[in-house]
């Protein structure tokens, strides 16, 4: 029997690492976001993931979090049907083992036994009848059957985030190749005609050429409503946007829900949209007989600066800072192509080789050694574009190293902020614990630090410094 409790409570562990990887047009960034979790919240030993090569005939590690890290081992590539791993890729079936030293297409037997290896779980990366790649992890412990079931629906969110990835890479690809031998791209309206069958589109205005993340969500809104019987569509370029309206005949057994049955059709493309700064906008109309679809993109600007990649943990700060960019007349990368200026609060995934501005949450969590300039939630388009500006020109002066030991450390942290709330020495102590010996021995480790002469001038110095 299954544990309910326990799998009402990873799947929404499930659900917070879905929401991570939403919006990101990264196929590598999404792959450790997956494996990263499942060593964090699932307590996995290590895990991995493998994405199907373009020939179909391989697998390429992208992705390998926990005990290892490295993705250029002996399982970097992976022939497609060779070890579990290609099995599972070619078989299409999930697998799970709770005795991997005795499997007999374990590799190393040794190695299983040395490092404790108990369990092992597969689950292949399916989009349709397309396989994707494979996620796989490892742990020391036997790993519930329950844990197939969570797999399942990880795999399926982290497939639809990973298939929109590979195929904005497609896309990428496509149209560099296409501008590198000089052969104009056909017009958008050509591309959106060719795939709508069910309705012919009216086109409204002077086209201008978009970014190839705008082209793609402007064709996978067509391929939809082409699915969807579209009965009219209409592209109209504005001076701030550009638009698609189309009217759709939702069929006559969902009527009834007419508004479940939005949700269901329309939620991966609405949140692409959301994350290039657009809108889409979908409502019933003639009593539930017909939809109204309006999808909506920020036309693009001349381009006033080099440009900027965007990569942070959290969507809603992800859509703030692409918000920015645009609004400053920044280029948006879809890449973080070499020497790019990269805003983001993971430094731990990027190297020396580019331009580093860090997106400062919290005064705790001081900018990296690496990163060329700072900027807070609270900086203007006006501030950002000139920051970028003086970044890639190499104009600004590299942050100094934050001298950590002058900061507050978490234990400092707590107990002064439960001093600002007027809490006694005693009750700190029983709150946190610990003694009120060491309440006063924090105390006076954060006078020091804060060069205050009495605890309210430190509570009043934390404070100003936003360290609390």
């Amino acid at each position: 029997m299954l544990d309910p409790t326990r799998l009402l409570f990873d799947l929404q562990q499930v659900n917070d690492i879905g929401q991570s990887i939403s919006g990101c047009l990264a196929p590598e960034v999404i792959a450790h976001r997956v494996t990263d979790a499942l060593v964090v919240r699932f307590n996995c030993a290590f895990a991995r993931m493998w994405l199907t090569e373009p020939d179909q005939k391989t697998l390429r590690l992208v992705a390998s979090s926990g005990l290892y890290t490295h993705t250029n081992g002996s399982f970097a590539q992976v022939p497609m049907g060779a070890y579990k791993v290609g099995k599972i890729a070619q078989n299409r079936v999930p697998f799970l083992s709770n005795r991997l030293a005795d499997e007999t297409w374990v590799k190393d037997r040794d190695w299983s036994i040395a490092n404790n290896i108990q369990g092992f779980a597969g689950y292949p990366l399916m989009a349709g009848d397309r396989v994707l790649g494979v996620l796989a992890t490892f742990s020391h412990q036997a790993i519930a059957p329950e844990f197939l079931e969570v797999l399942q629906v990880l795999c399926l969110t982290a497939t639809i985030a990973l298939d929109s990835a590979l195929q904005m890479q497609q896309l990428h690809h496509q149209q560099t190749s296409a501008a590198a031998s000089a052969q104009p791209l056909s017009a958008l309206s050509d591309q959106l005609a060719s795939v709508l069958t069910t309705a012919r589109l009216m086109l409204v205005g002077t086209e201008r050429r978009l970014t190839p993340s705008m082209a793609y969500v402007m064709m996978r809104a067509a391929e939809l409503l082409n699915q969807l019987n579209c009965s009219y569509c209409r592209l109209t370029y504005e001076a701030n946007d550009v638009s698609l309206e189309a009217l759709v005949v939702p069929p006559p057994a969902c009527q009834e829900d007419i508004q479940v049955w939005m949700r269901s059709q329309f939620n991966d493309l609405r949140l692409i949209t959301t994350w290039l700064g657009g809108t889409l906008r979908t409502q019933p109309g003639n009593q539930n007989q017909m939809i109204e679809l309006l999808l909506k993109l920020p036309a693009p600007v001349c381009p006033l600066g080099p440009p900027v990649y965007v990569q942070c943990r959290l969507p809603a700060v992800q859509t703030a800072f692409t918000y920015l960019c645009r609004s400053a007349g920044l280029t948006l990368s879809d890449y973080p192509q070499l020497n790019a200026v990269v805003l983001t609060d993971q430094a731990e995934w990027h190297t020396t080789e580019n331009l580093i501005i860090w997106i400062q949450h919290s005064q705790r969590r001081p900018a990296p050694t690496i990163a060329k300039a700072v900027v807070s939630l609270e900086i203007t388009p006006e501030q950002l574009s000139s920051i970028v500006a003086q970044v890639y020109r190499g104009n600004i002066d590299e942050p100094s190293p934050a001298d950590t030991s002058q900061r507050l450390s978490e234990r400092e942290h707590e107990v002064m902020t439960l001093l600002a709330q007027g809490l006694r020495d005693r009750d700190i102590a029983q709150r946190l614990y610990i003694s009120e010996s060491t309440v006063k021995f924090h105390i006076n480790n954060t006078l020091t630090k804060l060069n205050a002469k009495n605890r309210y001038q430190a509570v009043y110095e934390a404070a100003i410094r936003e360290w609390i």
